[in-house]
């Protein structure tokens, strides 16, 4: 693990306080939003982000674009799938 200066993790904890968030997780996302700024992509290890509200609409126009696979209503398809 990096050894990080005694400054550095004051104001980590301090930040992880005023947020009520763990240590790594202050510096992580301090870190992901640096990442951001200097227009690189910052991804969690599991290859997860959070979205933006551009993000999220996005995927809204994806989906609607997408073809009708199923006719039935959604209480329909409930329907079938209780009677399995």
């Amino acid at each position: 693990m990096t050894e990080l200066p005694l400054d550095v993790v004051r104001l980590a904890r301090r930040l992880a306080e005023a947020q009520g968030i763990s240590v790594g997780e202050a510096i992580r996302r301090a870190v992901e939003d640096s990442a951001r700024a200097a227009g690189l992509e910052a991804t969690r290890l599991g290859g997860r982000r959070r979205m933006t509200a551009a993000d999220m609409l996005s995927v809204g126009r994806e989906i609607t674009a997408m073809p009708l696979l199923d006719p039935r209503s959604p209480g329909q398809i409930m329907d079938d799938l209780d009677a399995l």
